[in-house]
């Protein structure tokens, strides 16, 4: 800019009379971007939208060595940390938090001041959208979080009754704004989800309202029937088909698990997919995962070629396990994540219905419209028969590299596919979450807290429990119920971490309960 300003001087002087008007425009770079344009255009806010977008998620520390493992969908050959991991329950990599405030936290904050001061209120609602999606994600973590607080000098954590009644009455503005405002096309070009379509942003408010309230359905249940009868009932609707879904672009960069799985080869099908989704004969398998190269490594189903490792496994060296499956080939060529979808929501329409919330169907039609979602997202056939089967059940597990009992596991898991009417509420609840917990593939955090907090699918503990004084001991027969603060805060804000700590109910570590995790169902 100085270099253009000087020659701009120069010529001015030797020009011919004396005259100053116009010199400001001479003395502007054409080619540059203004404030006023960018203001225009919205792109001085909504450039600033992608990179929130893409931390929603965060790389394979933070899920694939996380809830990934903990929900038991993909598991580790590799022998981190001799095998005293995350995967084992001993918390060694904890970056969530950092993340979290780091990358969606703080610049959406600066992203609220821009839109503010640029007067474009809907990229502020946008904006306090993505916070609620990135934070109700953390809290599942750690439980109490700094929330309402967030950018203050001394900023407190919110207890989960004030976080979660904060996140409806959020939700409750976000979506006046947006049914006010529902033709607007402010976002269009920034929008690679939804094409700046503000009714799908609704349905989308709609639905994270309805799987927040889900959430603390037994830890608040007059709460949580008002509010997801408040998104069941709302006029904007729900997300009902796969057109539908929130699925978050990846903007150029690789789907985080193909690195991991082919690149460093650090992850694995789980042995518990392998138990369901073989013993169900679910078509899924190939649209999740790859076939084995060896037959010999699934001598008891050979029909189905694929191997899994077990989650929190015992482990010897890296490449005794690397010949398992892997996930599929197909995901090397995947430019977007979905966040929440059609399958999902059917699922907690199943529960709901169960819980006798009204302004819903019946429990068998939303299970069975639950699966057939899921079915036509991955592109797999033969829903129908897999709904009417009846008799079979998941496998018991070998790990056929390793002599003995070693990793294997007999399958707990006691209900079909096929919906029966005559069960219990806890049985049909049971097959409810199983296979919400199937269909969840990719986006494992919400199978991580319903396992959490109704102890569906009937999982296999751990083999190798690492869990330790520090981040608190867990009995072989226990899971982990959440994560420790980080030592950053523990050590840099612990006023408030013990405050944070009260509001749990116990103490800071990995088998204190969350609230809405309650250990009952009904």
């Amino acid at each position: 800019m100085k270099k253009i300003k000087y020659i701009l001087i120069f010529a001015f002087i030797f020009s011919i009379g004396a005259c100053t008007d116009g010199f400001e425009e001479l003395n502007q770079n054409p080619n540059q971007i203004t404030d006023e344009s960018l203001k225009q255009d919205f792109q001085i806010v909504g450039s600033k939208y992608a990179p929130l977008f893409q931390n929603l998620f965060g790389n394979q520390i933070h899920h694939n060595l996380s809830n990934e493992s903990w929900a038991q969908h993909l598991a580790q050959p590799t022998v981190f940390v001799g095998n005293a991991n995350n995967t084992t329950y001993d918390i060694t990599w904890n970056p969530n938090w950092d993340r979290t405030y780091n990358n969606i936290m703080s610049p959406s904050g600066l992203v609220m001041l821009l839109a503010e001061e640029a007067e474009l209120p809907l990229f502020v609602h946008w904006a306090k959208l993505i916070r609620i999606l990135a934070m109700s994600r953390l809290t599942a973590f750690h439980g109490p979080v700094i929330f309402t607080q967030f950018g203050g000098a001394q900023a407190g954590y919110d207890s989960e009754p004030i976080l979660y009644n904060a996140f409806f009455t959020q939700l409750d503005e976000i979506l006046a704004f947006f049914k006010a405002n529902v033709n607007a096309q402010d976002m269009m070009q920034f929008d690679e989800s939804y094409g700046g379509d503000i009714s799908s942003w609704i349905r989308l408010v709609n639905s994270m309202r309805l799987r927040l309230a889900m959430r603390i359905s037994m830890a608040d249940p007059v709460l949580a029937k008002t509010q997801g009868e408040k998104a069941l009932s709302d006029s904007g609707g729900l997300i009902e088909s796969n057109d539908q879904n929130l699925n978050v672009f990846l903007y150029g960069k690789v789907y985080h698990p193909v690195t991991i799985s082919f690149g460093w080869a650090d992850t694995r099908m789980s042995a518990t997919m392998e138990s369901v989704l073989v013993g169900y004969k679910d078509p899924r398998i190939s649209k999740f995962f790859d076939e084995v190269a060896d037959p010999a490594l699934v001598p008891d189903h050979p029909e189905f070629p694929y191997k899994g490792i077990r989650s929190g496994a015992s482990l010897d060296a890296k490449g005794d396990h690397t010949m398992y499956s892997n996930i599929s080939s197909d995901f090397k060529t995947v430019t977007e994540r979905r966040f929440m979808g059609a399958a999902e929501v059917e699922f907690i329409k199943a529960e709901a219905a169960l819980r006798g919330w009204s302004g819903v169907g019946t429990a068998q039609s939303h299970y069975e419209a639950g699966v057939n979602r899921s079915f036509e997202e991955w592109g797999a056939a033969g829903a129908a028969t897999y709904l009417a089967n009846n008799t079979d059940l998941p496998i018991d597990y070998d790990d056929i590299v390793y002599q003995g009992d070693r990793n294997d596991f007999v399958n707990k898991m006691t209900v079909t596919v096929a919906w029966d009417n005559a069960l219990s509420n806890e049985e049909k609840l049971d097959k409810i979450i199983t296979q919400k917990w199937i269909a969840s593939r990719t986006n494992t955090m919400e199978s991580w807290v319903d396992h959490r907090r109704t102890g569906y699918p009937k999982l296999p503990n751990i083999f190798d429990n690492r869990s330790n004084a520090e981040d608190g001991i867990l009995a072989d027969d226990e899971f982990l119920r959440r994560v420790i603060y980080t030592n950053g805060q523990r050590q840099n804000n612990a006023a408030k971490v013990a405050e944070a700590v009260g509001f749990l109910g116990g103490p800071d570590e990995i088998g204190t309960r969350l609230w809405w995790d309650t250990g009952a169902n009904f």
